[in-house]
């Protein structure tokens, strides 16, 4: 696991200007395997088994209270069957170790999406995940899961329509009925894998988010990373729509 031995950010970050939310669009798995001749699969095995954690523990350590990551979309069925099979198999996984260090580890997790086309399995696991995790307060991990960003939406308007005339909907109302309620809006969100788009990624949360990109493949993607988009973020004159 790529875990620098250290668990303070880099010199040249202020540490009283953490980001409190970071999302991570975890992508570049399929071309990382690629390029070296690999199965796709085993792109994903690195990018999930190794640095997911190592980026996960170190967002953490230093401080970073909410980590969102995009793990699997609402588009990612149309991929072949072995490889949404393989995600699946690497979540169980994820999932069965963060039941058994959870006393350990002290964080929170939740998942961001409809579930209901999730395996019965994994839905049972996500759940037991969920509330074994429900008490810790150390760091809250958010995983998109079938999610997107326009269908979290179209959730939240429905369950509020349930109960409120469409006139008296308000903008708060919304965020307080969307899969990431009681969270702050993410300050950070960054994307490997050299694309430049947001990917239907926590869209009504991320409108003042600051954007960072770059061509660092998912799973070569280290604390080292991290630091050079905080940085960034730092240098960044976040005014959100007032005057300059």
């Amino acid at each position: 696991m790529r875990i620098r031995k250290r668990n303070t950010p880099l010199i040249g970050i202020d540490p009283q200007n953490l980001p409190k939310h970071i999302g991570i669009i975890m992508d570049g798995n399929g071309r990382w395997a690629r390029k070296r001749g690999l199965p796709r699969s085993l792109g994903h095995i690195a990018g999930f088994s190794e640095t997911t954690r190592s980026v996960i523990y170190y967002c953490r350590d230093i401080g970073v209270k909410h980590i969102t990551l995009y793990a699997f979309s609402t588009e990612n069925w149309r991929r072949a069957e072995e490889e949404v099979l393989g995600i699946f198999k690497l979540m169980e996984k994820f999932l069965r170790e963060v039941i058994e260090k959870a006393e350990v580890e002290q964080s929170r997790i939740r998942f961001f999406g409809d579930l209901s086309r999730v395996p019965a399995h994994l839905f049972a696991l996500v759940e037991e995940a969920q509330v074994v995790t429900a008490q810790y307060t150390r760091a809250n991990l958010n995983i998109c899961f079938n999610y997107g960003g326009r269908d979290e939406v179209v959730r939240a308007v429905r369950n509020i329509a349930k109960n409120v005339a469409l006139q008296d909907i308000t903008e708060a109302m919304i965020s307080e009925h969307l899969d990431s309620a009681g969270q702050p809006d993410p300050d950070l969100i960054i994307r490997p894998g050299g694309e430049h788009r947001t990917s239907n990624f926590l869209m009504w949360q991320a409108v003042y988010a600051e954007y960072y990109f770059t061509e660092t493949l998912w799973p070569d993607f280290t604390p080292a990373e991290i630091d050079k988009a905080i940085l960034a973020y730092q240098k960044r004159d976040r005014r959100k729509g007032g005057a300059v």
